[in-house]
């Protein structure tokens, strides 16, 4: 027996009635269950599971909702070998989507902490994401999202001893070009994929990497993949003081993602950190 056997056993849920596989990511096997009891649940699971994974996205998805500021999905169990979460439902988006996600993303940027970093360990992903408590935004910026990843990239062979070097320079410098920002709770990994629409067609915040950092990372994340609506950064913009020039800045703080994505999925990401850090580092990109 599973362990998801074992725990749904031990429920008043009832037998399955029907497995619907849900697409969208790139990591976790998802799928909707439904139950003979009329209750519906996602269910995600990944083959092998590192040590914590489940865990520490629960936790991220209960500080998420403890702000209150967007939908996030209640945790209903989580073990070793799965999670167990609410089903949120789906729909289209109504006419305000776009602007609720701004001002409800604002709101939980209000979410203030004396120290960078978060209360455990997690994943962005499925790459191990340290997240030590420091009061220093800079050095945690600098030794956790960029020098930690550019060390095991380069441990792989993914990275060439001169991309080591430039990363390193651009890590030692980096409050030459961010300003001095607090600590805000974010999602994590805020691209299109972790936002999902409800049965009510309103935002809500999926598959987190959250921890205490800058909110200025997070919005960069946005546009990394395509971008988001332009109603939803005015709204944002709106509803925060955040600096008007976050966005010059988006590709030092994308060069994290950047080197994830290069950890999960191989080199075809190298060329864009190449071309971001040849020109922090004062070098030509290569061709």
């Amino acid at each position: 027996m599973s362990a998801l056997d074992d725990f749904l056993q031990q429920t008043d849920y009832g037998a399955i009635s029907s497995r619907e596989q849900l697409t969208g990511g790139s990591i976790n096997t998802v799928e909707r269950l439904r139950f003979e009891t009329g209750l519906r649940v996602i269910l995600k699971q990944l083959k092998p599971t590192p040590a914590n994974f489940f865990q520490a996205e629960a936790s991220a998805l209960k500080a998420l909702r403890q702000a209150q500021a967007l939908r996030v999905p209640a945790v209903i169990h989580a073990a070793n070998e799965f999670l167990l979460l609410e089903d949120l439902g789906d729909a289209s988006p109504t006419a305000v989507y776009w602007q609720n996600l701004g001002e409800g993303l604002a709101e939980l940027h209000r979410e203030s902490h004396t120290q960078f970093g978060f209360e455990g360990d997690n994943f962005c992903g499925a790459s191990p994401q340290r997240n030590p408590r420091l009061n220093d935004g800079f050095e945690f910026f600098a030794n956790y999202r960029l020098l930690s990843p550019a060390k095991a990239a380069h441990e792989r062979g993914l990275l060439e001893d001169r991309d080591r070097d430039d990363l390193e320079f651009i890590a030692n410098r980096l409050d030459t070009w961010i300003p001095k920002q607090g600590a805000v709770l974010i999602h994590g990994d805020l691209w299109s994929g972790n936002i999902h629409c409800d049965s009510n067609g309103e935002p809500a915040l999926i598959d987190p990497a959250s921890y205490w950092g800058w909110a200025e990372a997070e919005l960069a994340m946005t546009r990394l993949f395509g971008g988001f609506s332009s109603r939803f950064y005015e709204s944002y913009a709106s509803n925060s003081p955040v600096d008007a020039n976050w966005q010059e800045r988006a590709a030092l703080y994308n060069l994290y993602h950047l080197l994830n994505h290069l950890l999960l999925f191989g080199g075809a990401y190298l060329p864009q950190i190449r071309e971001i850090t040849r020109r922090y580092a004062g070098k030509p990109a290569r061709r």
